[in-house]
């Protein structure tokens, strides 16, 4: 069978594709831009199909001869019209595979009862419009348990860093977590059976305040003191909140807290008899394993490496585009010198004016950025697309170029490039600030600030340079 995986660059995509390739699967995976999948493991395994789920004619030669296709996309960054971008995908889905044998799409479970967020109406939507119209079976999960996945990070951060909590008291509704390793289990066995319509799954119930208890017992951290009060203020303006402590952007906080916000529990009956070989692990063991994985630096995917629908801005020189470069030379051979710039950023930090650097992540919080806390998926190893603190890595070539993009909030577009260029014995470091403003906004913006940038990429490349020799 040819099976197409929409999604391929997200949490979950990324860890069922090289899974399905183990099984002897053929596997098509549909991505806007090529470059995202450079340097993946499975890269040369797959067929690729660029397209684009809002591009009908895109959909055709992409699902062209596929026999099952896994739909785990979603609309969470697209905006305020992200429920109609959801349906537009989705419906030019479904009329480019009227052929399709099984769709298996990964949705959401929904509310017992209380107001339905328009997030879990949109996900519901899609299961119900695919249902409808192609032979299709629909995973319904509550939060997702694994290294790198938004709920896990949510609560990680937030018990780490807030030993006294205030909250909601919608903090103790229950909720059904699952481990990513469960879900990915049914993902896989899925595709040996017939359509089964919507399938709920989840392991233990627990609430919100018991799952960072148990985190924080895991994690060896002192009792955590959860104070509930009455919802006086909606998820929205809490996920602001929970955004200045953790690395989750307010769009999806608000998501994950609107889970949360009523009962959401599985009826997982028809599960158990259609999976019987699948004994979902608890939510306690669940953390254990995610610890695991990030203590030996072995997380596969994370939240933050999937765009949704954001623009893959292209570097191009145009008229209007601001340059500040500063080069070097240095001893060094082109692979270290690159081993030092690509390992940046993190728990590592950024080498110099690290207090100027988190600042500046705290005021992008603040307005609404993603800000420094998103760190980085590994220590040493970049791919393409993925987030780094609160930049994107628009382009890596190992061992000459690493080119970051800007998703702080600034008025314009902004990058940060280093090159590493073999010269005589040693190496060229060529590091290239540059800024394409939004209006006079943006310019004014770029000189007033130049006075306390130069000094800084000053420093920083010659922190790199520095850096390099401790890497030979």
């Amino acid at each position: 069978m040819k099976i197409l995986v929409t999604g391929a660059t997200g949490y979950i995509g990324g860890r069922l594709v090289p899974l399905l390739l183990d099984l002897k699967y053929n596997v098509r995976v549909l991505v806007r831009d090529p470059k995202r999948i450079v340097g993946r493991g499975w890269e040369k395994k797959v067929e690729v199909a660029v397209g684009d789920l809002t591009d009908p004619d895109s959909l055709k030669s992409a699902l062209n001869q596929i026999d099952i296709a896994y739909y785990l996309v979603h609309s969470m960054y697209a905006g305020i019209d992200f429920v109609q971008h959801d349906r537009q995908a989705i419906n030019n889905f479904i009329k480019a595979g009227k052929h399709l044998k099984h769709v298996i799409y990964l949705g959401g479970l929904l509310p017992e009862k209380g107001n339905i967020s328009r997030h879990f109406k949109s996900r519901a939507e899609v299961g119900h419009l695919l249902l409808s119209s192609l032979p299709s079976t629909e995973f319904r999960a509550g939060p997702i348990i694994g290294s790198g996945s938004a709920s896990f990070e949510m609560i990680r951060y937030l018990t780490h860093r807030i030993p006294v909590v205030i909250a909601p008291n919608w903090i103790l509704n229950k909720v059904q977590p699952i481990a990513i390793r469960d879900i990915l289990s049914y993902l896989l066995m899925c595709a040996e059976r017939h359509p089964m319509g919507i399938v709920e799954v989840g392991s233990d119930r627990l609430t919100f305040k018991q799952m960072m208890e148990v985190f924080a017992e895991v994690r060896g951290l002192i009792k955590r003191l959860i104070f509930t009060v009455p919802p006086f203020l909606p998820p929205k303006t809490v996920a602001k909140w929970f955004g200045l402590f953790t690395p989750i952007p307010n769009a999806l906080a608000t998501a994950l807290l609107e889970g949360m916000a009523a009962p959401v529990v599985a009826n997982t009956q028809q599960a158990n008899y259609l999976f019987p070989a699948i004994k979902p692990i608890p939510y306690r063991l669940a953390v254990e394993l995610a610890l695991e994985r990030i203590h030996q630096e072995m997380v596969v995917t994370r939240w933050s490496g999937a765009m949704g629908d954001q623009p893959t801005y292209e570097l191009v020189d145009r008229e209007g585009l601001i340059r500040e470069v500063r080069t070097l030379h240095t001893d060094c051979k082109p692979e270290i010198v690159f081993n030092s710039f690509s390992s940046i950023g993190g728990k590592r930090g950024w080498l110099v004016w690290k207090w100027a650097w988190e600042i500046r992540g705290i005021l992008d919080k603040i307005a609404g950025g993603p800000g420094l806390r998103r760190g980085r998926r590994h220590p040493v190893e970049l791919l393409p697309g993925e987030a780094l603190d609160f930049w994107r890595v628009e382009e890596i070539e190992s061992p000459r170029l690493l080119r970051l993009r800007a998703e702080m909030k600034v008025p314009g577009r902004a990058w940060i490039q280093w090159e590493a260029i073999p010269e005589k014995s040693g190496t060229r470091l060529v590091q290239t600030a540059m800024f394409a403003p939004t209006g006079a906004g943006g310019a004014l913006y770029w000189y007033c600030l130049y006075p306390i940038h130069s000094v800084i990429f000053s420093d920083l490349v010659q922190a790199i340079a520095e850096d390099a020799k401790i890497f030979q």
